[in-house]
């Protein structure tokens, strides 16, 4: 069977991540979305999304095709309820469809269809700060996926453990004088990552492979570390997607980095409004400031995007892709792709520019910055313009 992720309905509410990746390589607890699915299906997965993001993330369609909503994140009984669709048969939750059989060049007319419903609770990613406060339990679903019937490498005695059987090392990892508290979740440290001495971290907490934590880093709970990725200071409840610093002091709660993101040190990010009133996060789809309803949100950061030293973001901030903030003083909540700048106004960041910097940042973790990623971030500068005063 070939099993094809598509973006759905929640695209725009997953903006600014969904600029530059579909929805399905969002990082929610220690695994992308899609590598979830493909761990629990067996096989590996194509992509529909947006066009200017295909030839990146192209869709193979084959004879007989399965459509999986990447929102949703598999579970076993979901992903046996997926496994068993025939033709002409959909799974939905109330009106959304979740999964779907499809032909090869077939139309799709759901009302021709048998439809399964959805009877059973699973994590779903539709908005931005789903990715914080479900992941917690996201992470908690992956490490069993991740260690069932495997052993860890061993703690190196230096360490201090608290519940021990519920942390899991990968080969390569090092780790020596820290303290580990994984009696109120699991503790994860992918292959050849490091944690330095003198760190403190509480479960559920996920270390991604090759990522780093920096010497006395104190990490709460409901945290993941993606891959390559560099943390120092206190973060509490926050996703780095991947590839992006936090490397210095300074705090970062109920946040969500994405890929190729730099916080200079002693960059802080309120989560939690003076009056104690839930929080508003700027909504792509609206253009607006949308519900949360919840009291604790920090910072939601696209791509590419960097701050320097002693940045302060206001509760539920937003910053789209390629933006460079900088300066004293709180910058606005909604800070556009593309700006420079910072409280005292912005500019825009010219691709140009941009590009270069994304060169040097992305080759010093021997990465390259290809035609595909610049064709993609020169449609996210056009497609975003209207929201630059400055253009």
């Amino acid at each position: 069977m070939n099993y094809i992720l598509f973006d759905g309905a929640s695209r725009k509410a997953l903006l600014p991540f969904t600029y530059t990746r579909p929805v399905a390589d969002i990082r929610i607890g220690v695994l992308t979305i899609r590598e979830k699915w493909e761990k629990y299906l067996g096989y590996t997965t194509s992509t529909v999304t947006e066009e200017y993001l295909s030839e990146k993330f192209p869709m193979v369609e084959l004879e007989d095709n399965i459509m999986i909503n990447a929102s949703y994140l598999p579970s076993k009984n979901l992903v046996k309820i997926v496994k068993s669709l025939a033709p002409n048969q959909a799974v939905f939750d109330k009106d959304e469809p979740i999964a779907f059989y499809v032909k090869k060049g077939e139309e799709v007319d759901f009302d021709t269809y048998d439809i399964i419903t959805l009877d059973q609770d699973v994590l779903t990613v539709k908005n931005t700060w789903d990715i914080f406060s479900k992941n917690d339990e996201a992470i908690r679903q992956d490490f069993e996926l991740l260690t069932q019937g495997r052993e860890s490498q061993p703690i190196p005695d230096s360490n201090k453990v608290i519940a021990p059987d519920n942390v899991f090392i990968e080969e390569g990892a090092t780790l020596e004088f820290t303290i580990l508290n994984a009696s109120n979740g699991p503790i994860y440290i992918g292959k050849d990552a490091e944690i330095m001495e003198g760190s403190i971290i509480r479960g559920p907490f996920a270390l991604c492979d090759h990522a780093t934590i920096k010497m006395g880093a104190k990490i709460y709970g409901g945290t993941t570390v993606g891959p390559y990725s560099k943390v120092g200071g206190e973060v509490n409840n926050s996703v780095l997607f991947g590839y992006s610093n936090k490397g210095h002091d300074g705090f970062i709660g109920n946040t969500v980095l994405g890929e190729w993101c730099n916080l200079g040190a002693d960059t802080n990010t309120s989560n939690l409004k003076n009056n104690y009133a839930p929080v508003r996060l700027w909504s792509y789809e609206t253009e607006g400031f949308a519900k949360t309803g919840l009291q604790f949100c920090g910072l939601m950061m696209g791509d590419h995007s960097k701050c320097g030293i002693n940045t302060m973001f206001n509760t539920g901030t937003v910053v789209g892709v390629n933006a460079n903030i900088f300066g004293g003083g709180f910058p606005r909540n909604f800070i556009p792709s593309y700006s420079w700048g910072g409280s005292g106004g912005f500019t825009t960041f010219l691709t140009k520019k941009a590009f270069e910097v994304a060169k040097v940042v992305m080759s010093r973790r021997k990465e390259e910055f290809t035609e595909q990623d610049k064709a993609i971030l020169e449609h996210v500068f056009e497609e975003t313009k209207n929201w630059r005063k400055s253009d």
